[in-house]
């Protein structure tokens, strides 16, 4: 479809809607994903857009609407499977109302993930999402102030800053804990990770702690190993220690299932049985725990999940008045203990 006269430079939105014979509001209202437009109007509209090959100025329409389509993601880490799908099931959901994923990486450092969080938010994001590992004071006044949709997922954290999807990794853990007990494992060693304060790992290695105290057990067989997170070479490294340190242990619980791995490997490798001589349990339920022989005990958690209810609880917010929409909303993903043939 040609526009009229010798009229140079890219289709606007004026020569779209002179060209369908509707008003501009129209064109843009048809051009949204909700469009409030009636089928028969959108789809000729549409047929015009193709025709003219146009393409919507976003940024002229950040401009006039200051919002930027984005929402501010971050995440402590893009090479970790869980947080991969996370992501592209958070994606799925937010694009449904024309919103794009920012993300940024965090590497488990409170430090980093301020930095990130400043240089997102001077874009104006429309909403923060952003896995709980404990924030830099800093961090919470910068969430508090920005006066948008802000949800932290994979933690139940205590004093949250406004709306919640995830679960209580303490809890998992002390449930883990208490079930090996129930087993009738009783010299029970945690790995854990160094530096690991505030961190989704530290509330694993309190709930174990809690979990032996209430017990009456001891929970001296602690081993804190390397940074968040940790690798199958210091699952396999911490095992060494455990039997050096520790050789009455009967079970190894670990932070994940990656250091669980890498546990069980170096302890087969001793000539250990597991779970006969030694049981081990791990925590995420990885294809590592899944697929490795014997299989290892875990905590299983669902990441498509944490993402999609993210990005439900995101097109809920914003379909919602401002008051409704200031109402801290907290959304239970359950992760559940499996046993498995490593304990």
């Amino acid at each position: 479809m040609a526009r009229d006269g010798a009229k140079q430079g890219p289709v606007t939105m004026r020569d779209v809607a002179r060209a369908a014979g509707v008003s501009r509001m129209t064109v843009s209202r048809a051009l949204r994903k909700d469009s409030p437009v009636s089928l028969k109007t959108r789809e000729h509209i549409l047929k015009v857009v193709r025709d003219m090959n146009y393409v919507p100025d976003q940024m002229a329409g950040s401009l006039t609407t200051r919002k930027s389509g984005f929402v501010a993601t971050l995440l402590p880490s893009l090479n970790n499977l869980h947080f991969a799908l996370t992501v592209q099931s958070l994606t799925e959901e937010v694009e449904d109302i024309g919103l794009q994923i920012l993300l940024g990486h965090t590497d488990y450092s409170a430090a980093r993930e301020e930095e990130i969080l400043e240089t997102m938010l001077r874009r104006r994001p429309e909403a923060i999402i952003l896995s709980y590992d404990g924030h830099t004071e800093r961090t919470v006044e910068l969430m508090r102030n920005a006066n948008v949709p802000v949800i932290e997922i994979w933690e139940k954290p205590e004093n949250p800053i406004e709306h919640t999807v995830g679960f209580s990794n303490f809890d998992a853990a002390y449930r883990m804990t208490e079930q090996l007990v129930a087993q009738g494992y009783s010299r029970i060693a945690f790995l854990g990770e160094g530096q690991d304060d505030w961190t989704r790992g530290a509330a694993r290695r309190n709930g174990f702690l809690k979990a032996m105290q209430d017990k009456g057990l001891s929970a001296h067989r602690m081993i804190r190993y390397g940074i968040p997170p940790l690798t199958i070479d210091n699952g396999s490294d911490a095992a060494g220690q455990i039997l050096a340190d520790f050789p009455d242990t009967d079970c190894v619980f670990c932070v994940s299932d990656v250091a669980a791995f890498g546990v069980q490997s170096r302890l087969i490798s001793e000539g250990r049985r597991v779970p006969g001589d030694i049981a081990v349990a791990g925590f995420g339920n990885f294809e590592v725990s899944r697929f490795s022989v014997p299989k290892i005990s875990t905590v299983v958690v669902d990441p498509i999940r944490i993402g999609s209810e993210a990005g439900k609880l995101l097109k809920r917010l914003f379909l919602l008045d401002e008051a409704s929409a200031g109402q801290p909303q907290h959304i239970h993903v359950a992760a559940e203990v499996e046993f498995r043939q490593s304990t």
